[in-house]
């Protein structure tokens, strides 16, 4: 599963507008780093992020540690 379908799936089963969740991704940087924006519909927001970002940071950890497996650098936004 890619980074983005994982970023999707997680992010699907917090929200209520599921139609609304999309990924979209920047070009890799020069030390290799791939940003990964995480849209939601704006009454989901706070489904994504959590009490203290709490949510978003378990999300970003997730996704850090797949990319990890495969020796890349991600970095998830959530927009």
């Amino acid at each position: 599963m890619g980074h983005d379908k994982l970023l999707i799936a997680i992010a699907r089963g917090l929200v209520e507008d599921k139609d609304a969740v999309n990924v979209t991704v920047d070009p890799a940087a020069e030390d290799g780093t791939i940003v990964y924006h995480l849209h939601v519909a704006e009454g989901d927001m706070g489904r994504v992020i959590g009490k203290q970002g709490r949510i978003a940071k378990a999300i970003r950890t997730l996704v850090r540690a797949a990319a990890n497996k495969e020796n890349e650098k991600v970095v998830v936004e959530i927009d």
